[in-house]
């Protein structure tokens, strides 16, 4: 239980890897708060974090939105005194080839999964560097990496969310604030559950592991990353990918 006592934020936590970091979290100790602009749906996460015997806190944000980011951080100050871990997976895809990309399909994917890491990374900051001690984790991806046909807008927001994480990283490591990030690569989820079976297949072709990656390869990256183990780590990429690119 190496997360006894400790107060986690995780965004887009209704479903897949989200779902899956906000168990991992609550099953070493962590208290949780079920943050997703859907809390009807994160209501099946919020009652798995507590048969766990953790406390769970559903909050409707909008990631996008910097008021109902403060609000929100300000509503788990004020229920819970604290927040010591963030882990930034709110996320969202509007894939297309670039010449028939709408331009509110570009600036949606940036404002969920870049300005929503930067609202979320901010409003905490505050009460993390006055106590001294804070753990976050921005869910990047393979995409940000090695790019990907048809997600120009995906993969420069997970791209930018990279650069902003080794920045925050550098700028708050006095306060003993450590901020890093994790690149899944094909994760099983609804997403990629959803694809024709050719298409799986031609990707398990590409990963050397041979598989999909399940959400919970992810939450264990994160788990560890916000463990006291992973207190000499800060500014760095985890790939879990499979072996699909290596850095």
């Amino acid at each position: 239980m190496s997360l006894q006592g400790k107060v986690a934020v995780v965004t887009g936590a209704a479903q897949g890897i989200g779902r899956a970091i906000a168990e991992t979290l609550a099953r070493h100790g962590a208290d949780v708060v079920v943050a997703d602009l859907d809390p009807g749906r994160s209501q099946e996460t919020v009652e798995a974090v507590s048969k766990l015997g953790r406390r769970a806190l559903n909050i409707k944000v909008n990631v996008a939105d910097w008021n109902d980011v403060k609000s929100m951080t300000d509503q788990v100050l004020k229920d819970w005194g604290k927040i010591d871990i963030l882990v930034n997976n709110a996320g969202v895809t509007r894939d297309g080839l670039l010449v028939r990309m709408k331009e509110e399909d570009w600036n949606l994917v940036l404002q969920v999964n870049l300005n929503g890491t930067f609202h979320c990374t901010k409003a905490v900051l505050q009460p993390m560097t006055k106590q001294r001690y804070g753990r976050i984790v921005n869910i990047s991806s393979i995409v940000g990496v090695m790019g990907n046909a048809g997600q120009a807008n995906y993969a420069a927001s997970k791209a930018a969310v990279i650069g902003f994480t080794k920045t925050i990283a550098r700028e708050y490591a006095s306060r003993m604030v450590t901020v890093n990030a994790v690149a899944p690569g094909f994760i099983d989820t609804a997403m990629t559950q959803g694809l024709p079976a050719e298409v799986k297949e031609t990707l398990q072709k590409q990963i050397p592991l041979g598989r999909l990656g399940q959400p919970s390869d992810v939450a264990e990256a994160v788990r560890f990353l916000v463990s006291e183990e992973a207190g000499y780590i800060t500014g760095q990429v985890i790939h879990v990918n499979g072996g699909m690119l290596m850095v």
